[in-house]
């Protein structure tokens, strides 16, 4: 059955008002599943201690972008009714109850889980009263040697104002009193994020960077009595605002936003539980901060550090080791001959990405057949083999374009670098669309054959041509010789360094000109296919369903009675399970030893499944600001491994947190006589890889 263009279809019925889950609380319930791991005694002791630094590391993102959006909307009048109906004042109030109920939860499972257990292995982590005086001395070498010389207190007098506190640092308030004249001043100092979060006192014994500071102020304030001391942190926002003016230049303009940063409004304070009234009233004034956005929490703040403590070298208190598969192209195979012969279907971690996505790039750079390689970078290493080899095929005389994304968010700076390494080197670099991010991630490289011919070889994945995250995110690409995809990704990157208005292609779904309404249509036909008593399903695994329009289509399709399945990593704002409006659909999620990363669509279509998978999330980001691609996969063994996987994270005997229709997230691990399936566990021990000792 064609699908034909046209306008998005609308059901006749009238889809109710509260049909939509709040989407910041929908993040931050995909938070507290990130800490119920954490809070897991069956997981690995280290990796419990990485699910908390991952938490802190989240919820600071959260408050950066997030609720600092909100709250600058507000302020501009900007602010309107959300989706779930909630008025912004509203989301704001309810979003700050449900992450303080998730940090004091965080806190506490550090304090009366995470140590004592750290204790029974013989790691500590010990605030400064609790060290031997052995160690204490050490630290005061220490402290002289290397802290001391990078500190640099601020008094707040009437010749020193109120220092800046920049946003995620990690501060000492200080009050000092002048024993002449009895009057007491407070002084600001900030712990050096360029040292150890943990500092270790002796082997396995680490205790806070701020302690060592704070046993040592009257080194700092000589001749001054210390009265009180007390840590404290600000989270601001730290969201871009780039102004998308053609006229100026991307790449200035994000480097002065850039130091622009540094000087967002305050959207939260954390402080120790043990601060004085008079110090915390000090900040919040000075601060110019109200009453919900101050965070007492049990010490040590700054909890994302703790991902040093889960690095450290006790291999039996982490995940078992692994080698990724390297058959899918095996090493002694031609890859441009293994390509030509048939799709490829790479699925990684689980699959090696350096000898398959990054293998692809070397040989083309290497290879004196090839003429040209053209590629999108959203995210890649500091040490990148995909650059280097980009960099080697310029030098080599290859024509080399590279799309670069610089505004892709928290990782500006690094790809400021690589696009100017990139530039030096002779590759042809381009910053995508004005408004506009590129997010698709395609690879096209042109090689000459033997016969004279050109063929183009390309990569459409799910995820970033970043090595060492290709380790930790679980993705999907798809490397293929197939002419139309050639052609389509040919098309693509005409349009992303051009003026090429295609809108239509052979094998991708392009946004933002025909993403969403190429999905809603299938929903539909879905509907068809089900009304005509033919096989109709829908399967869906992306990191977030958020977007109204998709949903709605997927409300309608459950009202006809098509089974709807989805596995979410993150948000989702579809109500599953309501009577008259979602009972066939069925929400899940999976978090665990690696992030679930991958986009997949699989449509039933009356028997004959179709099945697409790129790097598109169900977001109006996505659908309407972002340039993403899906890609359908043809080869029926490799549609039947997507839906395969689906229908094993859907499956209850798999272990999984199951969404209800009011946005509740319950966590299956077991059944009554059995554990459940961990499916990362599954592949990681499936036939096509192996588990080596740590």
């Amino acid at each position: 059955m064609s699908i034909e263009p046209g306008p998005l279809p609308h059901g006749a019925d009238e889809l109710p008002e509260d049909r939509f889950l709040d989407r910041e609380e929908s993040w931050l319930r995909f938070n507290q599943r990130v800490l119920e791991l954490a809070e897991d005694p069956g997981l690995p002791l280290l990796e419990r201690v990485r699910f908390l630094s991952i938490f802190a590391s989240n919820l600071d993102e959260f408050f950066m972008v997030r609720v600092a959006g909100l709250a600058r909307r507000m302020a501009t009048g900007l602010a309107v009714q959300s989706a779930s109906g909630r008025q912004p004042r509203e989301v704001l109030e309810r979003t700050s109850t449900v992450a303080r109920e998730l940090m004091l939860r965080h806190a506490a499972t550090f304090r009366d889980d995470i140590l004592p257990a750290l204790a029974k292995e013989g790691i500590e982590l010990l605030r400064w009263d609790e060290l031997a005086e052995t160690e204490r001395e050490r630290m005061r070498r220490l402290f002289r040697d290397r802290i001391y010389p990078v500190l640099t207190p601020l008094v707040v007098d009437s010749a020193h104002p109120f220092p800046y506190i920049s946003g995620l640092s990690l501060n000492l308030a200080v009050i000092v009193r002048d024993p002449d004249t009895e009057g007491t001043l407070f002084a600001r100092v900030k712990v050096p994020p360029v040292l150890p979060r943990f500092i270790e006192a002796s082997p396995n014994r680490f205790t806070p960077l701020e302690d060592v500071i704070a046993a040592h102020l009257g080194q700092l304030f000589v001749g001054m009595e210390v009265v009180e001391h007390h840590a404290f942190r600000v989270t601001r926002n730290q969201d871009l605002e780039i102004d998308d003016d053609i006229s100026e230049g991307l790449l200035e303009a994000l480097e002065r936003e850039l130091l622009r940063r540094r000087f967002g409004p305050v959207v939260r304070l954390e402080v120790e539980d043990s601060i004085s009234d008079g110090v915390l009233d000090l900040l919040t004034t000075e601060l110019e901060i109200e009453e919900g956005q101050i965070f007492r929490l049990d010490g040590p703040l700054d909890l994302a550090g703790l991902s040093a403590i889960a690095d450290l070298d006790r291999t039996e208190l982490r995940y078992p080791a692994f080698v990724p598969s390297k058959e899918a192209l095996p090493a002694d195979a031609d890859i441009f001959g293994a390509i030509r012969e048939r799709d490829v279907l790479v699925h990684h971690p689980y699959d090696s990405f350096t000898t398959t996505v990054q293998r692809l790039i070397e040989e083309a750079a290497d290879d004196p057949r090839v003429l040209a390689i053209k590629q999108t970078l959203y995210r890649t290493s500091g040490d990148s083999p995909i650059v280097d080899a980009l960099v080697d095929a310029a030098q080599a005389g290859k024509q080399v374009v590279v799309v670069v994304e610089l505004k892709a968010r928290f990782d500006e700076r690094a790809n400021i670098a690589w696009a100017r390494k990139l530039e030096k080197a002779g590759c042809h670099v381009v910053y995508g669309f004005v408004g506009l991010k590129t997010h698709c991630k395609l690879a096209l490289v042109v090689r000459q054959e033997a016969d004279g011919s050109l063929r183009r070889y390309c990569h459409i994945g799910t995820g970033n041509y970043h090595p060492k995250t290709a380790r930790l995110y679980e993705d999907f690409g798809l490397l293929t010789a197939d002419p139309d995809v050639g052609e389509d990704v040919s098309a693509l990157f005409n349009h992303l360094t051009g003026y090429s208005r295609q809108s239509t292609y052979n094998r991708l779904l392009v946004a933002p000109q025909g993403l969403r309404s190429g999905l809603v249509r299938r929903i539909e036909r879905e509907i068809e296919h089900h009304h005509a008593g033919r096989p109709a399903r829908i399967r869906i695994k992306a990191n977030s369903v958020v977007d109204e329009d998709v949903i709605d289509a997927l409300y309608r399709a459950s009202r006809e009675g098509v089974p709807v399945d989805i596995w979410v990593r993150g948000i989702c704002a579809l109500r599953p399970g309501i009577p008259g409006l979602s009972e066939t659909i069925r929400v899940r999620s999976v978090l665990g030893r690696f992030l679930e990363h991958s986009r997949v669509f699989a449509f039933e279509n009356g028997g004959d499944p179709e099945v697409w998978l790129g790097s598109a999330d169900l977001m109006h980001r996505n659908l309407d600001r972002r340039v993403e691609a899906l890609v359908t996969v043809t080869d029926r063994v490799h549609r039947a491994e997507l839906v395969d996987l689906i229908d094993r994270a859907m499956d209850d005997r798999t272990a999984t947190w199951w969404l209800a229709g009011d946005g509740t997230w319950t966590r299956r691990s077991e059944m009554t006589d059995e554990p459940l399936q961990d499916i990362q566990t599954y592949l990681v021990r499936s036939r096509r890889w192996r588990t080596v000792d740590g």
